[in-house]
C-alpha cells in the first residue's frame, strides 16, 4: 500500500533496486465497498504518484484486494495500466470490459495463498504450504502439456517472512527447478505475454 511505502522510503528504494514489479495496492487496507467514488479516485491516483516517486518507476499493474463497484473502472480511467488482480474467478488471464474499452485481467489466487497459515484448518507447518504447492504445481504442470496453465503464489513478508515459513518457498522452488518446464514470472510479464499472444478480439 502507498501509505506503508510513504513510511518506508528506503525499502521502496531497495524494491526499485532490485527491479521488483511494485503494483498498486491501494493507498490504505480499507474496504472501499464504504468510500465516495471520489475518495477512491484520489486514493489511486495518489498510489500511482508514490509508487512512481519512490520506486523510480510507475506501477503497471493493480489490486486492490477490497474494492468497490467503481475501482475497475477508476483504474481503468487513471491509465497506464496493463492489468488488474481484483479477480479470484478463474486461473487463466482474461479480458472483460471496463470504462469502455477491453481490460486484461490477471486472477489472484486465494487458494495457494501464504494467508492459510492465519486460518483454521489452513496451513500449520511450513510443510503443509510446500506439499501444497508442489501438488498445485504438479497438477498443472501435467495438464499444461497441451494448454496454458498459471499457478499464482500469495505471499506476504508479515506472514511467509518467518524463519518456519520461509522454507516452505525454497522447498517448492528447488521442486520447480528439479522439474522445470515452467516460467517463474511477474505478473507483468504475464499480462505482456498474454496481451501480445492473445490479444482481445476485435469489437
Amino acid at each position: 500500500m502507498a501509505q506503508a511505502l510513504e513510511r518506508n522510503p528506503e525499502a521502496a528504494r531497495a524494491m526499485g533496486a532490485a527491479g521488483w514489479e511494485v503494483a498498486g495496492h491501494g493507498r490504505r487496507w480499507i474496504d472501499y465497498r464504504h468510500v465516495p467514488e471520489d475518495t477512491e479516485r484520489d486514493d489511486v491516483r495518489r498510489s500511482v504518484d508514490t509508487i512512481q516517486r519512490l520506486v523510480g518507476r510507475r506501477p503497471v499493474g493493480w489490486y486492490t484486494g477490497r474494492t468497490s463497484p467503481n475501482t475497475r473502472r477508476l483504474v481503468v480511467e487513471e491509465g497506464g495500466f496493463l492489468y488488474d488482480s481484483d479477480d479470484y474467478s478463474d486461473d487463466l488471464p482474461f479480458y472483460v470490459e471496463a470504462a469502455g474499452c477491453p481490460h486484461l485481467v490477471v486472477p489472484y489466487s486465494l487458494d495457494v495463498n501464504d494467508f492459510k497459515f492465519l486460518i483454521v484448518h489452513g496451513f500449520t507447518t511450513a510443510d503443509d504450504m510446500r506439499t501444497y504447492l508442489i501438488d498445485t504445481f504438479d497438477t498443472l504442470h501435467a495438464e499444461g502439456v497441451d494448454r496454458p496453465r498459471m499457478m499464482s503464489v500469495g505471499m506476504h513478508g508479515r506472514i511467509i517472512g518467518h524463519p518456519g515459513r520461509i522454507r516452505a518457498i525454497d522447498g517448492f522452488l528447488q521442486h520447480v527447478a528439479r522439474r522445470g518446464g515452467a516460467w517463474l514470472a511477474t505478473r507483468e510479464q504475464i499480462a505482456r505475454h498474454w496481451l501480445a499472444t492473445h490479444p482481445p478480439l476485435p469489437r
